[in-house]
């Protein structure tokens, strides 16, 4: 579920006390007891990182040889993205040594203040789904997929409020005042999306998951396959639909996978709009050609993901380019995975200090891995050593 920073337009001081007076939001209503929560940053032995001796680590090494492009601009990372161009791609154990000598291994815990800090989190997956469609809309392609609308306004909440530096609302203007832009039931009845449809497609579950996993291919009739990337969302929250059908009784929390999803919803496809728009969220897209087929799209930092090796995460704990080092359960065998991977991406649904996005590539394989992955897990950072640590708030 990608979601990278946004390209609508930057709306400051005027507009953000419209936009609190009309109380236009993207988040869900914060609990009246929120609870309080940090991150801690263990440092620990490399020894007593498990698996870390057994993983192939080469296949995330252009992965993160590839994210300090974007990093070379952060000071904590300059000198180790120089060196580390020394360092042959094809001998693992430099780049082992390379990882031992010049960084820390940092566990990552959840403190809550009431209890021993949690070591372990969600690990969920995604992947770069196809999908069928036209350039123009028929009978056989009647589901527009849109790119980003005009009118989308994009509040810098930071103008205002230094502390809340990267927050952002997003709205449109209705008169003078900012109102929240159209929901998913409001969005094709919306006059501001006419012309902005970049491709129309088959199917509207098809469509939505494509949302959910923020890039995908579209195969045209035609002949041509294109990609479409994340460009931007419309502000709405973001609501799993798959607890919607847990909260209305129709599946258990065990069964709400994307598979047991798509097929409630092939049983009932009288219900299909009603489930869909329970997610008020819509993402918009942008076109880019498929080049290289076996290239991943484009995460948050801005560098093709590697399947296997990319991981979204929320960047308040674990900063965008950071390796990482998961231990979790693989889907479809229930096998430990330990694997050293790069945080490339974020998530309108990854939010927290223990929670993760495993991203599994392209294809039917990968789909079926994503949909299945709900296993808990454990982080470790690998961070520049001597650099300070992230805040953890």
């Amino acid at each position: 579920m990608l979601d990278v920073p946004p390209r609508g337009s930057i709306v400051r001081v005027g507009l953000l006390l419209l936009a609190i007076a009309s109380g236009c939001t993207v988040r869900p209503t914060a609990p009246s007891h929120p609870v309080q929560e940090r991150a801690q940053y263990q440092r620990v032995a490399w020894a007593a990182l498990p698996g870390w001796a057994e993983d192939s680590i080469d296949e995330a090494w252009a992965g993160f040889r590839a994210s300090c492009t974007p990093l070379l601009q952060r000071p904590e990372w300059r000198a180790i993205c120089g060196e580390m161009q020394s360092v042959p791609a094809q001998d693992p154990q430099a780049q082992r040594r390379f990882f031992e000598t010049r960084f820390d291994v940092l566990r990552l815990l959840r403190d809550t203040g009431d209890r021993k800090p949690q070591s372990e989190g969600l690990i969920t997956g995604y992947y770069e789904p196809l999908l069928h469609g036209a350039r123009k809309r028929s009978a056989a392609f009647p589901v527009p997929l849109y790119g980003v609308p005009d009118d989308l306004l994009t509040v810098d909440l930071s103008s205002v409020f230094p502390e809340l530096a990267g927050k952002r609302i997003r709205g449109r203007l209705q008169g003078n005042k900012v109102v929240p832009y159209y929901s998913r039931a409001e969005i094709d009845a919306a006059p501001s999306v006419r012309g902005k449809e970049l491709v129309w497609v088959s199917d509207a579950v098809d469509a939505f998951f494509l949302q959910v996993q923020g890039s995908g291919r579209v195969q045209l009739n035609t002949g041509e396959t294109i990609r479409l990337q994340f460009a931007d969302v419309n502000g709405q929250p973001y609501r799993s639909i798959g607890r919607y059908l847990v909260d209305q009784g129709e599946l258990t929390l065990d069964e709400a996978s994307a598979p047991a999803i798509r097929e409630w919803i092939r049983v009932h496809p009288d219900r299909a709009r009603e489930v869909l728009n329970a997610n008020p969220s819509v993402v918009f897209f942008s076109e880019a050609p498929l080049r290289d087929p076996n290239e991943g799209p484009k995460g948050a930092l801005g560098v093709p993901l590697t399947p296997g090796r990319s991981l979204a995460v929320d960047p308040r704990y674990i900063p965008l380019g950071t390796p990482v080092f998961v231990t979790t359960t693989d889907p479809l065998t229930q096998t430990p995975l330990r694997r050293l991977m790069v945080a490339q991406d974020t998530g309108g649904a990854i939010k927290g200090i223990l929670r993760a996005d495993w991203f599994f590539g392209f294809g039917a394989t990968a789909a079926e891995q994503a949909g299945r992955m709900r296993s808990q897990g454990s982080v470790w950072m690998l961070w520049p050593k001597g650099a300070p640590l992230p805040q953890g708030t």
